[in-house]
């Protein structure tokens, strides 16, 4: 955590202090406390301090492992197993003993603790500009080399999958699979076979995921479509990786796409187009330009190509129709956002770059690195080369 910069950021705060009301999951709640408590907890930043109260189940180990100034039970209240209104009472003793009469909570903190509190006589007041991910999004020294390191697994397992799909044979008139699918030991290859040589992968480097993206064809061309069923040789196969770290919590994202066989011209001209749009956008980056200045520059080469955008169409349903990227840390999506509206970027912003082209008629090609913006431009920490067809 940066806690000079979450100071300066929660400094002028219209209320005595921030509080959140959340699990682990939220990573607001992981990065202010510092704890990974599976169950919600209040965690409260009043006068420069953390404080953190669970229930006694997590108590010893909140004490050795959260990043707060003191650590509560909910027997220092006198609750452990009442109901929710003993609870609520207890949640406004927690906050008055700190000196607090109001609070500043995130956007989508509990509206029943915000109701509860105001019930009680604590101001309560939505914090629409979430700093706390504002604070997030510019990463300590420590921060970048834990995102690096989860970003070594992802390569692992994004090499495994390449090995698997380029390793494929491809069923022909005598083979009992459909013409054109690719087999492995003579049953198809699919999108939850490579999936799983993904997952097991990512687990022996201390790396998971929730889902992943393996799709091939018609399915690559809408950019969410986890994937599933056989693949194909001759068509595009997008393989988009974002693993999670479970000793450090922060995540990677990476994204190839690869082709068995030999694509159509226009496939062969998309995955050009893109690995040009990547290096423009990659080139735009560095500290003090925006979002929207590194998304512009994927943006110019699709449409000097004649390919759609939303920039240039907001209704198109082929082409480039999504972000050239986002922010990553202990979410997969944080800020900046690399779009129209992007934010300026500033040293420590850990992003993505991922420009694409889809259609259902032809398929979808994607491309994405991810780097840290430094004082003077970029550092990639993608080191996983850059090709088509395998």
């Amino acid at each position: 955590m940066n806690r000079a910069r979450l100071d300066d950021r929660l400094a002028d705060l219209d209320t005595d202090g921030y509080l959140i009301d959340a699990s682990q999951d939220d990573a607001n709640q992981l990065y202010l406390s510092g704890f990974t408590g599976p169950d919600p907890f209040l965690t409260l930043y009043a006068d420069g301090e953390i404080h953190v109260l669970v229930g006694g189940l997590e108590y010893g180990r909140a004490k050795k492992e959260a990043n707060a100034d003191t650590v509560e039970r909910h027997a220092d209240y006198d609750y452990e197993y009442g109901g929710r209104e003993a609870r609520n009472d207890m949640y406004a003793r927690f906050v008055r003993d700190k000196g607090v009469q109001s609070v500043s909570m995130p956007p989508r903190g509990p509206v029943g603790t915000a109701d509860a509190l105001r019930d009680r006589g604590i101001g309560v007041t939505v914090d629409g500009d979430d700093r706390l991910g504002e604070v997030r999004a510019v990463k300590t020294d420590a921060e970048v080399d834990a995102i690096r390191e989860a970003q070594r697994a992802n390569e692992a397992a994004m090499r495994a999958a390449e090995e698997l799909i380029a390793g494929a044979d491809v069923a022909g008139d005598g083979d009992d699979a459909e013409t054109g699918v690719l087999l492995r030991d003579g049953e198809p290859l699919t999108s939850e076979r490579v999936t799983e040589e993904i997952e097991v992968t990512l687990l022996r480097r201390g790396c998971a995921l929730d889902q992943t993206i393996v799709a091939g064809g018609a399915q690559a061309a809408d950019p969410h479509d986890r994937g599933s069923g056989p693949l194909r040789a001759n068509e595009a196969i997008i393989v988009d990786i974002f693993p999670r770290s479970k000793a450090t919590k922060y995540n990677a994202d990476m994204t190839r796409t690869f082709c068995v066989g030999e694509p159509s011209d226009r496939l062969r001209e998309w995955y050009d187009l893109t690995e040009r749009a990547l290096d423009a956008a990659l080139d735009a980056v560095e500290p003090g330009a925006t979002g929207e200045d590194v998304h512009a520059a994927a943006c110019e080469v699709y449409e000097d190509a004649g390919e759609p955008t939303f920039r240039t169409d907001p209704e198109t349903e082929t082409g480039f129709i999504h972000s050239t990227g986002h922010g990553v840390g202990l979410d997969v999506h944080e800020s900046p956002r690399l779009a129209s509206g992007g934010e300026e970027l500033e040293p420590g912003h850990v992003i993505t770059v991922e420009p694409g082209l889809y259609d259902p008629d032809v398929g979808g090609v994607r491309i994405e690195d991810i780097v840290v913006v430094t004082e003077d431009g970029y550092e990639n920490f993608t080191e996983y080369p850059i090709e088509f067809v395998v």
